[in-house]
């Protein structure tokens, strides 16, 4: 069994983390994953504090084993979220859009292990000294809001300059991506996109479809000008988005306060909502249980670990 030092600091089988993402990963996905000997993890979003409540609690009665939670930093309700996730003793709490550092230490004091997503070498550092358990170098190959940095050149950057644990992110879809991220010195992979085409995911059909269809360059970038870049599919909204960003009247704020995201992902409306989706696209081409996709990954790995060994020789 492949296993890594990570997997004993969160209690997991397997070195693959799901994504938080908002909307999507809802209690059925995140009991699967962890159910499966990887590590779910609830999207909150902006979601109010008392929902995400709910969503916890609907997790444990789906599951006994390890979960995490993601904490949207630009959320409204951020601080009543990080209340709620200590009130309910949450194993691993993962943050994402913004610097945690104000939140760090509160969490750690109460126990809780924290995995905060980071785009730079610096915020890996500062967060480490914080007392962050391990952190997710997540490139600009991911999904959703991304920063400046492939994959291949952050990862190992983050790894030489801290001693936690390093978990990849950003256009990783396979066991072959879970190789190259070892390679990397990464202890874990962190998957979005490939679990949005699970069995257990309740994403619309429609926006299923589309990421089966598309190749990785359907998977556009949005927002440069905003300074809060996002990573989606293209559509009749990105076109009309990039031609407005052309012209410096672009306002992401908008689409987001219009439920843009949720209009896409889970009403399925694929050319006017947004779809956020990573670079992996172009190697989904089926829908599969939670399990079976970590069964696949894990066997994958352990296959090119043999065939290295083999050419080595």
């Amino acid at each position: 069994m492949l296993q890594t030092a990570i997997c004993e600091l969160l209690g997991i089988d397997y070195p693959v983390i799901q994504g938080g993402m908002t909307y999507l990963a809802s209690p059925e996905l995140v009991a699967a994953v962890s159910n499966a000997g990887g590590l779910g993890t609830l999207g909150t979003g902006n979601a109010p504090p008392d929902w995400i409540r709910e969503q916890i609690d609907l997790t444990r009665m789906l599951t006994d084993r390890p979960f995490g939670v993601n904490v949207m930093l630009r959320s409204p309700f951020v601080k009543e979220v990080v209340e709620v996730v200590i009130e309910k003793k949450v194993p691993v709490v993962a943050t994402g859009g913004g610097d945690p550092s104000r939140y760090v230490p509160e969490l750690k004091s109460a126990g809780l292990k924290v995995m905060p997503v980071i785009s730079s070498v610096a915020s890996s550092k500062r967060l480490e000294g914080l007392g962050a358990d391990a952190v997710v170098a997540e490139g600009m190959e991911s999904g959703g809001h991304i920063g400046e940095v492939t994959t291949m050149t952050l990862v190992p950057r983050v790894v030489d300059s801290v001693s936690i644990p390093v978990v990849a992110a950003g256009g990783i879809a396979d066991g072959r991506g879970l190789i190259a991220a070892l390679a990397l010195g990464a202890q874990a992979v962190q998957m979005g996109t490939r679990f949005i085409c699970t069995e257990e995911c309740i994403a619309h059909p429609r926006f299923k479809q589309r990421i089966l269809e598309a190749d990785s360059g359907a998977a556009v970038v949005i927002g440069q000008s905003t300074g809060h870049p996002i990573r989606c599919l293209e559509n009749e909204l990105t076109r009309e988005f990039l031609s407005l960003e052309g012209k410096g009247k672009a306002s992401l704020e908008e689409y987001f306060r219009a439920r843009k995201l949720y209009s896409g992902v889970i009403e399925g409306n694929v050319e006017n909502g947004l779809l956020m989706a990573g670079q992996s696209v172009g190697s989904i081409r089926e829908i599969k249980t939670a399990k079976e996709i970590i069964a696949e990954v894990m066997t994958e790995a352990e296959t090119q670990i043999a065939r290295l060994r083999r050419h080595m020789n």
